[in-house]
């Protein structure tokens, strides 16, 4: 029976709701895992262990009371050093490793745009203008029905003719997300690009204190150089002492001949002092993002017990490290990763559209009859393909549970270095007040062995013991004092320094086009 094009109409709408509906109930779903941060090892303390440890029966470097407290920001300033403020200033603009990083962060955040444009469709613009000639040595032929006299079908030439055509087709695709793959890779790129902010941050960090370690072992190069400048000055005079003791009889060549030693060995230890001040140096020029050869910094003897430093409690430990908020956020997209694997078992709904104008004269291109257009979906799933899609789901999950060990390894240095470095800090603070006390001795065992030689009593070789002995003393106490200052650095690195997980952006944030994004090359 015809029906009337009222009843064709209704059934058109609804079916067309209908698929509309459909295909608003299928892209709600998202194959996959869900997603649940793992559960880092953690202390059972309340406190770390070395923070602890013979502090309040002990004298020397304490730990910041109240412990729960956090340092925050800009947590160099706690060495109250101008110098170094100054310096960390310029390592946060004009450090290039943390640029390289910076802009690993912008081509993430561009990966999430790029995942985003799938669930857009597709429009192509393809006009054209054609003119042609044919061969005027070709003949017209046509297959003909024998039987009916009519043209079916066949091969026509136009012998010597010229055509034009021209078209203006505009081509339309889109492929729905029935099965969240583009979610999936959305949120695999956004947490890909949280991975870039936490490790920016990770380097800045490691940039920064790097800087502090190599500022305080510059100056504690200075601190010994005057140590041995001053040997070498004590040196010269004793030189000239028993140069004069033996002009007059009074003391033989032989404690000439000591004294010469000792001061050019002195000399050639105040020359070595140098090099490694020096490269120090250059370390930090490199680190503010100088040329060694246009950076210098005067000498400043100087050697100081590092602040007491807050620690906070181990359960905030997590939160305030960008290494493994960084270790946790690739886990994330690892888990992502395999949704996509999911998605691959699935079909791929494919909806396109071509439409346009063709003619072979310009002046009717857009006119009605000029029209042409196309519409149709199609569907496409794969049937065989020898398990690959299933050892690619394989390969993710093993993924997902190496970056699961990976993250929770990142946790157990973590706090390893923390109570390494509150060791090292109160072992080294303790240890100074036992080198000091050497060095007082070892100084008063030189003043007496000194007037013993002028005396007559001892000879020369006596002196130079109790100068060597100080010496040693004087530059073992300089060294222990450089490694506490850059154990403390160290400790306040592995404590995240000034960081914690509330400044890392958010997927909503990353997703967002930087207002200051530059598509321009540098130069």
């Amino acid at each position: 029976m015809k029906q009337s094009p009222n009843n064709i109409f209704v059934r058109h709408r609804f079916a067309t709701s209908g698929l509309s509906l459909a295909l608003m109930l299928t892209s709600a779903c998202v194959v996959g895992p869900k997603y649940h941060p793992p559960s880092g090892p953690t202390p059972s303390a309340g406190n770390y262990k070395e923070s602890t440890v013979n502090f309040q029966d002990t004298e020397g470097w304490k730990v910041a009371n109240p412990q729960e407290a956090m340092l925050k920001g800009k947590w160099w300033e706690i060495f109250n050093d101008p110098q170094l403020n100054e310096l960390e200033e310029q390592v946060n603009v004009n450090n290039q490793n943390i640029k390289i990083y910076f802009e690993n962060l912008m081509a993430a955040r561009a990966e999430i745009r790029e995942a985003r444009a799938q669930l857009w469709p597709t429009v192509t613009l393809n006009p054209s203008f054609t003119r042609s000639h044919a061969s005027g040595s070709l003949l017209n032929t046509y297959n003909t029905n024998t039987s009916t006299g009519a043209t079916q079908s066949g091969q026509a030439t136009s012998s010597g003719q010229t055509t034009t055509a021209w078209a203006f087709p505009v081509e339309v695709s889109w492929m729905p997300d029935l099965w969240g793959k583009v979610r999936n890779e959305i949120r695999e790129a956004q947490f890909g690009a949280q991975v870039s902010a936490g490790d920016l941050e990770n380097e800045r960090l490691t940039e920064q204190a790097s800087l502090a370690e190599y500022y305080f072992e510059l100056r504690g190069q200075d601190a010994l150089q005057k140590i041995l400048n001053d040997i070498v000055t004590a040196d010269q005079k004793a030189l000239d002492v028993t140069q004069a003791a033996y002009n007059t009889g009074i003391d033989q060549y032989i404690s000439v001949v000591e004294a010469q030693t000792a001061l050019e060995s002195a000399q050639s230890a105040a020359i070595n002092v140098g090099v490694a001040r020096a490269q120090y140096e250059h370390a930090i020029a490199v680190l503010i993002g100088k040329i060694p050869s246009d950076f210098s910094m005067p000498a400043q003897p100087e050697l100081r017990a590092p602040p007491p430093i807050p620690v906070g409690v181990p359960s905030e430990l997590l939160q305030r490290r960008p290494d493994v908020a960084a270790a946790e956020r690739t886990l994330a997209e690892a888990n992502a990763i395999i949704g996509i694997g999911y998605g691959a078992f699935f079909p791929d709904l494919t909806l396109s559209a071509t439409g346009g104008v063709e003619s072979s004269r310009f002046k009717n291109l857009f006119t009605w009859p000029s029209r042409f257009w196309s519409i149709g979906p199609s569907i496409s799933q794969t049937i065989f393909n020898g398990g690959l899609y299933r050892a690619e789901l394989n390969q993710y999950v093993a993924t997902y549970n190496s970056d699961l060990a990976n993250y929770r390894q990142t946790v157990l240095t973590a706090f390893q270095q923390v109570e390494d470095n509150l060791a090292a800090v109160r072992i080294y603070s303790q240890q100074i007040i036992k080198q000091q006390a050497a060095v007082g001795h070892s100084q008063e065992f030189f003043n007496l062995e000194l007037q013993r030689y002028q005396t007559g009593i001892d000879p020369y070789v006596d002196v130079l013991t109790a100068q060597t002995t100080l010496l040693s003393n004087q530059q073992t106490l300089a060294t222990i004092q450089i490694e506490e200052m850059t154990s403390a650095v160290a400790l306040i690195e592995a404590l995240g320094g000034g960081w914690d997980q509330s400044q890392l952006p958010t997927p909503s944030q990353l997703s967002k086009k930087p207002a200051s994004a530059d598509t321009g090359i540098q130069r």
